[in-house]
């Protein structure tokens, strides 16, 4: 069986003013790592435009309208001081989701064994009416949703370890019971959310708020002692990852002291948990990461973890 990769070019056409750090550098060098890819059972595939009735799932119509109409037909459109809009942003956006969906489908349907989408921008601080934090569109909730409303699964598991914590998907999973959510996130930094009085309406929400300056021993610790054993205790159908490469220690916008060496770890701790539920199926998508030569050495980390598990590879 097979890992997915999943991107299009349409991700490098959401542009955002100079000095911004989710730029389109950040797929281009992304792109440029995987021409030159040669893991065993990689198969790469292009996103899908998400259509509404998926979005719909996370966001009101009249969210999804006022996006479009904000859409520039030149330059760019803050929605907030760190969130901006250009010409393709849409288009980048809904590739986004579409990833998700499609990796659902093909993960649901064992056509492959998991799936990794590398697309922009990200989607983790995307609330239901309201842009944040460099994301339009809440790409993995979009994804959980597909394989809970049009798959029927009845549990699904959010795993974020991005540096910032990921307050959309958070809001949105908090009041439904089949969406276990878990972040481990630096605090205090952006959004302010994430802290470990926060468990949701059901109880099933997770955070492990980490020291500025934490590095291995802790963020392991916070996975092995607290996340991983309420996700395996969760018991889910299906496994997505917000991959988010900022808390390694190159990134310019946090201070955790992470190497890609420990998101391969959680990766692979990860995906053991899936093995056990189910039958391996994992859905991981990008969010952060913003110093490009860490951003294309976790990335590939990652995949590299994601492709062990096919059979005949695993570790």
């Amino acid at each position: 069986m097979t890992t997915a990769l999943i991107s299009h070019a349409d991700c490098l056409n959401h542009q955002t003013p100079a000095g911004h750090p989710e730029r389109s550098g950040r797929m281009a060098t992304l792109m440029r790592i995987f021409e030159g890819l040669t893991m065993d059972g990689l198969v790469r595939l292009e996103a899908p435009l998400c259509d509404d009735e998926a979005i719909l799932r996370a966001h009101p119509r009249a969210y999804i309208d006022r996006l479009e109409k904000c859409r520039p037909d030149s330059g760019y459109v803050s929605l907030d001081p760190d969130t901006h809009m250009s010409p393709g942003s849409m288009a980048a956006a809904r590739r986004a989701a579409g990833a998700n969906v499609l990796a659902v489908d093909l993960v649901l349907s064992r056509e492959v064994d998991n799936a990794f989408c590398a697309v922009r921008p990200p989607g983790h601080h995307a609330e239901a009416e309201r842009a944040m934090g460099f994301c339009l569109l809440s790409n993995v909730f979009i994804g959980a949703m597909h394989a809970l409303e049009r798959h029927g699964l009845d549990r699904v598991g959010i795993l974020d370890f991005d540096v910032h914590h990921g307050n959309g998907t958070s809001a949105l999973a908090w009041a439904d019971e089949r969406v276990f959510f878990a972040s481990s996130h630096e605090m205090p930094l952006f959004p302010g959310t994430g802290h470990a009085t926060e468990t949701g309406a059901h109880g099933q929400i997770v955070n492990v708020p980490l020291a500025s300056r934490s590095g291995s021993a802790e963020f392991r610790s916070a996975w092995h002692d607290h996340i991983l054993p309420a996700l395996d205790q969760h018991k889910p159908q299906c496994v997505f990852i917000s991959a988010g490469f900022d808390a390694h220690s190159r990134d310019p916008l946090a201070t955790l002291n992470l190497s890609e060496s420990d998101f391969a770890w959680a990766t692979d701790a990860i995906c053991d948990i899936a093995d056990t539920h189910c039958s391996g199926r994992v859905v991981s998508t990008l969010e952060g990461g913003y110093d490009l030569q860490a951003l294309a050495a976790c990335v590939e980390a990652h995949l590299n973890s994601l492709c062990g598990r096919a059979p005949g590879n695993r570790r």
